[in-house]
C-alpha cells in the first residue's frame, strides 16, 4: 500500500513540474510574441509618419514653377500602393504578404528619393524653409523605418530561437498558429551587388 502511495506522490509532482514546464513555456513565448507585436507597431508607425509628411511634401513642391509633375505623380501613386497592401492585424507571419508589404515601400522610397534628386535642380524650391523642414524630417522618418525594421527582425530573430529550442518547440505546436514563427524584413534583391559607376 505505501509503494503504491509514493508511486502515486511521485506521479503527481512529475505531472506538477511537467504543467509547471509547460505553463512556464507557454508564458515565455506569449512574451516574446507581444514584444514582436509591439515592434511591428513601432514599424507600422514609422512608415505612417514618413506616409503623413507626403502630402506636405508634394503640396510644397507643387507650388514649384515648373516642377515635373510626372515626378509628385509618380509620388502619390506609389503612396496610394502602399495604402492598398494588407497584412491583416499584428506582426505579419507570410513571408509572401511581408514581401509584397515590402516592395511597395520600397517603391514609396525610391519615388521620394527621387523627388528629392529632381528638387535639386529647383533653387527656388532648395531656398524654400518648409521644403527644407520637411526634407529633413523625411530623412529623418528614413532613418527611423530602418531602425524599427532592424528591431523588428531582432525581436523576430528572439522568439524564433525560443520557439525552436526544444521544449518550447513541443508547446508551440500544442498551440498551432499562435506560436508561427515570425518573418523577417530582408534586404532587396540585387541590394548586395555594388551599382556600377561610370565616368
Amino acid at each position: 500500500m505505501s509503494r503504491v502511495l509514493i508511486a502515486l506522490g511521485a506521479l503527481v509532482v512529475l505531472a506538477i513540474v511537467a504543467a509547471m514546464s509547460i505553463a512556464g513555456t507557454y508564458n515565455r513565448l506569449v512574451a516574446l510574441d507581444q514584444a514582436v507585436q509591439a515592434q511591428w507597431a513601432q514599424v507600422e508607425t514609422a512608415y505612417q509618419r514618413r506616409a503623413d509628411l507626403i502630402p506636405n511634401l508634394v503640396a510644397t513642391v507643387k507650388g514649384a514653377a515648373n516642377f515635373e509633375k510626372s515626378t509628385y505623380i509618380a509620388v502619390a501613386q506609389a503612396r496610394a500602393r502602399v495604402g492598398q497592401v494588407s497584412l491583416g492585424s499584428g506582426a505579419p507571419s507570410d513571408a509572401a504578404a511581408l514581401a509584397k508589404f515590402t516592395a511597395a515601400q520600397d517603391s514609396l522610397s525610391s519615388a521620394l528619393s527621387h523627388l528629392l534628386a529632381v528638387s535639386e535642380s529647383y533653387p527656388d524650391l532648395k531656398a524654400s524653409q518648409n521644403f527644407e523642414d520637411l526634407q529633413a524630417q523625411l530623412e529623418g522618418s528614413e532613418n527611423r523605418i530602418s531602425v524599427e525594421r532592424m528591431r523588428f527582425n531582432d525581436a523576430a530573430q528572439a522568439f524564433n530561437t525560443a520557439r525552436n529550442s526544444f521544449p518550447a518547440v513541443l508547446v508551440a505546436g500544442l498551440f498551432g498558429a499562435q506560436f508561427n514563427e515570425k518573418v523577417y524584413f530582408q534586404s532587396q534583391p540585387g541590394s548586395a551587388t555594388a551599382p556600377a559607376v561610370k565616368f
